[in-house]
């Protein structure tokens, strides 16, 4: 990638394509370069010790390219390794962390519900978290496996995705649920459905933009953000079937994505 260093986003799959738009319409003079290890997909359901080893692979690869800032674009995968990479590495390392905190404010029956896979739901990192809200409200941690899966196969609306989120979603609305925290970077790209079975009532919240203002933050602080006036190159890389994946890349990003092989 030339004119400028990148920042280097990356996610098990397409999921963390949810952020890069966040970040990508807050700093659109910004180079940016994704990854998408999808030979290694889906994270939630594997070893910490295996998402940590293929993450610091990964931020290997943006070290190469001189990324001056990593965004840890998945949730399972920041729990496993956010400390370690922030351990090695100079450059701003920002990780995702569930809208826990915003939920519970918002949440007028102190009834939040969070969806989460299950490498997120069973980590320290999360459960911490959890553990700093209890007292405000009643927190719900719904995993959700095979979810991630669905969206990867891009089945967005269909009638097994429909019937597999409403198990998931159905007894966290007789709970009393008022805001429903999306707990894994895949979800924002079901939201539509999410919300033809929770209805208006309920919030939906994630945390793309959050995290685009706490990069640009780290920046900026460190006057490393972009001077130019033109638009940001955007890259794209996968681990996985290219060929396969180009035209989900390109539905959810909302044009053509040309991918690059990543051999790691």
């Amino acid at each position: 990638m030339s004119g400028q260093r990148a920042i280097g986003v990356f996610d098990s799959g397409v999921g963390g394509l949810s952020v890069l738009k966040h970040i990508h319409r807050r700093l659109p003079h910004e180079s940016l370069l994704y990854i998408a290890d999808s030979q290694y997909m889906p994270y939630g359901c594997k070893p910490a010790a295996v998402v940590q080893d293929r993450c610091m692979a990964l931020a290997a690869f943006l070290a190469e390219r001189r990324c001056k800032a990593m965004v840890v674009a998945c949730n399972t995968a920041t729990a496993a390794a956010v400390a370690q990479l922030r351990a090695q590495y100079a450059c701003p390392v920002i990780g995702m962390e569930p809208a826990v905190k915003p939920a519970v404010q918002y949440s007028r029956g102190k009834v939040v519900g969070v969806l989460a896979t299950r490498g997120t739901a069973g980590s320290e990192k999360f459960n911490r978290l959890i553990s700093r809200f209890s007292q405000q409200a009643r927190l719900i941690v719904q995993p959700c496996p095979g979810l991630v899966e669905r969206i990867e196969a891009g089945e967005l609306a269909g009638e097994q995705t429909r019937m597999l989120l409403q198990s998931f979603l159905e007894p966290l609305m007789q709970q009393g649920v008022d805001a429903l925290v999306l707990g894994c970077t895949h979800y924002p790209f079901i939201s539509p459905l999410i919300r033809s079975i929770v209805g208006e009532d309920v919030a939906i919240i994630e945390s793309g933009e959050a995290i685009a203002r706490e990069l640009e933050r780290q920046l900026q602080r460190r006057h490393e953000l972009s001077a130019h006036r033109r638009r940001g190159a955007v890259e794209f890389w996968s681990s996985g079937d290219r060929a396969g994946a180009a035209p989900l890349f390109g539905r959810l990003w909302g044009g053509p994505v040309a991918l690059n092989r990543l051999a790691l």
